[in-house]
């Protein structure tokens, strides 16, 4: 005698029926879809077993119900995109939502690669150097007047060339006497170094810093015989040409202040009026 075979669930004997396991369980074609079927997203209908069932993120389809939701084309087998839960194939998602290249102003469609500076999108192959027209890419730019110039083409077109190596300034210049520097070649003529963020001065246009300037070109005093420079407004004493600073303008015996005052002169020294009497 012959085993019976029969649905799990309604206990019909299944011989020379169609039939579903399940977990090792069978069950009758009306049971199976009855108890585990899917519903179709776009019909609502169920998804029996005779047709393919296809899913996405937990929803499920009829493969004839797996469209662009705006085209109506089938999507099985094909790329898509979805939007606000619902299906569209790539051409359409592209149309609708993806960015327009600020130049050909063309859809940049998904999965492409694009240039986005300051809110504007682009192709890779249209973003490119105003001036040489080649593709920018991952290199760097500037931008002007609402074009992009690859670094070599600005500075070839815009940028002011240091006086000093004739090379473009790009950052960081110096302005003197109406001309263009790096901060790296504006240097002291004497000692070569960095005269930007400093005090200097100048003599036949020549920059100095002020060391040496005073080293090389101002007066010596003639009490503690270091430069005079005569810079930010000091004040000297000149006198049958010798100088003093200010504050070495004083008498050689009683060293009183002899600036505003009367003084008299024994050979290099000055003095005062009252140790001057004896002379």
């Amino acid at each position: 005698m012959t085993e019976r075979y029969d649905c799990h669930y309604c206990k019909e004997s299944l011989f020379g029926k169609k039939y579903v396991l399940r977990e090792e369980n069978p069950y009758c074609v009306k049971c199976y879809e009855s108890l585990y079927s899917n519903s179709c997203e776009d019909c609502k209908k169920s998804i029996g077993c005779n047709t393919r069932d296809l899913s996405y993120k937990d929803r499920h389809w009829h493969e004839d119900c797996f469209k662009c939701f705006q085209c109506k084309r089938s999507l099985v087998d094909k790329p898509f995109s979805t939007k606000d839960e619902q299906l569209l194939c790539t051409e359409c998602y592209s149309n609708e939502y993806s960015s327009k290249c600020h130049d050909c102003k063309k859809t940049i469609m998904p999965g492409s690669r694009k240039m986005e500076h300051k809110g504007n999108n682009w192709h890779e192959t249209c973003f490119t150097c105003q001036r040489c027209q080649q593709p920018i890419g991952t290199k760097s730019f500037i931008p002007k007047e609402n074009n992009n110039f690859c670094v070599p083409c600005y500075e070839k077109q815009f940028a002011m060339q240091c006086i000093q190596c004739k090379k473009a300034i790009t950052t960081g210049g110096v302005t003197y006497r109406e001309q263009p520097w790096h901060k790296d070649c504006f240097l002291c003529t004497s000692c070569k170094q960095q005269l930007s963020g400093q005090r200097f001065t100048s003599r036949d246009d020549f920059a100095y810093c002020l060391n040496c300037f005073c080293n090389l070109y101002a007066k010596k005093c003639a009490s503690c015989t270091t430069p005079i420079s005569g810079l930010g407004g000091s004040k000297y004493i000149s006198f049958e040409e010798r100088q003093w600073h200010n504050d070495c303008f004083n008498c050689k015996k009683c060293s009183v202040s002899l600036v505003g005052r009367g003084f008299l002169t024994e050979r290099d020294d000055i003095l005062c009026p009252e140790c001057g009497k004896d002379i």
